[in-house]
């Protein structure tokens, strides 16, 4: 992991830790890196988008002083999905796109995403070389005046053409479908009605008025309660839940019970395989992934490919063997045909394209997925302690207890987050007695070295 950029891009709590000076530099830095081959066009154009979080106008702000006073010329895309700004650069034939988001975290964070010209998120040697330029060579920026430094304009309709991408990606034939969606009062409140109106279904929504404030707050993917309550309240068919930027998606069936990532990516795999579109007959995804999915996996004779946790692994792994379909248990899915990135409201209208071709409800398609006991624990640690959690001997010993006790009937999973100062712990296995001792064991030690 980078000095500025996670594993999602730059983050932190706005203004105060993603400072607007931070973000100008990241802005001038980046324009720098990713034109410094030359652009075909007169001068280099960078696309910005954001969520609906208060600070977002600010870092907007400090990104466009930042790009433009460099020499590149800015087109500002609005709220916008995550997905919508990787999409739009190659639409638009930008030199890279900016999306200003902190996604599924709470309204006081924000974060700052960039994609290439091809709309993937950058590797990690570009990555490396912006901070490098930001940290330790800034006298290597080189400022523009006069004539020289960039335009900036309002893009209006990028909603629009986004939402017709997704709408082409199925056959939206959805008549009779009574279906709840959840927009986290986030960027899927300024597409989702455009965007699922035309297929047919009558759809209700919650959480879709912003206001700056209430991204996330008690609602989207990250608390998808309120969403299995309407899904029972109304009779809804199916539900499905984002985040504040829309790239991740969680659905509920008919019943109220949550259908994670895990389950909509192995029901879909499934679909695709019978249609001919599973490439290399395999789904990719991390280490995460519940039991039950493997072994739901195996029954159906789909291979599986596992990453480390977070999207850009499994991406990665995607585009190195050309595999059509991976995500996370999150609510992260790619669908390499249609994005370049985890796209939530791309991953509803493939779930209900399924619900319709089959015939069947959300409940019935998951009916034999089994679930083994998994929970998972997030300490909140220290910014001293971050990186030391591998190297506490305390936290070691009492992993390695854990992993004796529950033999080859379970598996252990503690890592850093990369987007936020937390240590997260999941234990899953067959006796769910043991997963939730061993779990508050290991939290307990984690919280006594590293809080």
């Amino acid at each position: 992991m980078g000095r500025l950029f996670g594993t999602d891009g730059a983050r932190g709590v706005a203004i105060t830790e993603l400072t607007c000076e931070m973000a100008m530099n990241i802005g001038r830095a980046a324009a720098m890196v990713l034109t410094k081959h030359g652009t075909k066009k007169e001068r280099a154009k960078i696309l910005i988008g954001k969520d609906t979080r208060i600070s977002s106008d600010i870092l907007e702000a400090a990104l466009i002083a930042g790009i433009t006073s460099v020499g590149a010329d800015v087109e500002l895309l609005g709220v916008v999905p995550t997905p919508a700004v990787a999409y739009l650069v190659g639409l638009y034939e930008a030199d890279a796109g900016v999306m200003i988001s902190a996604s599924h975290n709470s309204v006081e964070y924000n974060g700052i995403k960039i994609f290439s010209a091809t709309g993937f998120k950058l590797p990690d040697d570009v990555e490396n070389e912006i901070e490098a330029l930001i940290l330790d060579t800034p006298e290597k920026i080189k400022l523009t005046d006069g004539k020289e430094v960039g335009r900036v304009r309002t893009i209006f309709g990028a909603a629009s053409e986004y939402s017709e991408h997704i709408q082409s990606t199925v056959s939206g034939h959805f008549q009779g479908l009574l279906v709840a969606l959840d927009c986290a009062n986030g960027s899927a409140s300024a597409t989702a009605k455009q965007l699922f109106t035309k297929f047919g279904a009558e759809f209700i929504y919650i959480n879709d008025e912003p206001n700056g404030l209430n991204i996330n707050d008690n609602c989207g993917s990250t608390h998808i309660e309120r969403m299995a309550e309407v899904v029972k309240e109304r009779g809804c068919d199916v539900g499905f839940a984002f985040d504040g930027d829309a790239d991740r998606c969680l659905a509920v069936d008919e019943k109220g019970n949550v259908v994670d990532g895990d389950k909509l990516i192995a029901i879909i795999s499934r679909y695709f395989k019978e249609i001919g579109k599973l490439n290399k007959n395999t789904a990719v995804v991390t280490v995460m992934s519940n039991l039950g999915f493997h072994t739901y996996m195996k029954a159906n004779k789909i291979d599986t490919v596992c990453t480390k946790v977070g999207d850009r692994y499994v991406l990665e792994e995607m585009l190195k063997e050309g595999y059509s379909i991976g995500g996370e248990q999150s609510g992260h899915i790619i669908f390499l045909d249609h994005a370049t990135t985890g796209d939530g409201q791309l991953t509803a209208a493939q779930t209900m394209e399924l619900m319709t071709k089959t015939k069947m409800r959300l409940s019935e398609l998951v009916a034999d997925i089994p679930d083994y006991p998994q929970v998972l624990k997030n300490v909140k640690i220290t910014e001293a302690s971050k990186g030391k959690w591998d190297k506490s001997q305390a936290i070691l010993d009492i992993i390695e207890k854990a992993k004796a006790d529950l033999k080859d009937e379970g598996r252990i999973l503690v890592r850093e987050s990369g987007t936020e100062p937390l240590v997260r712990v999941m234990i899953e296995g067959s006796d769910a007695d043991k997963v939730n001792y061993w779990t508050d064991e290991i939290v307990k030690v984690v919280e006594k070295e590293l809080c």
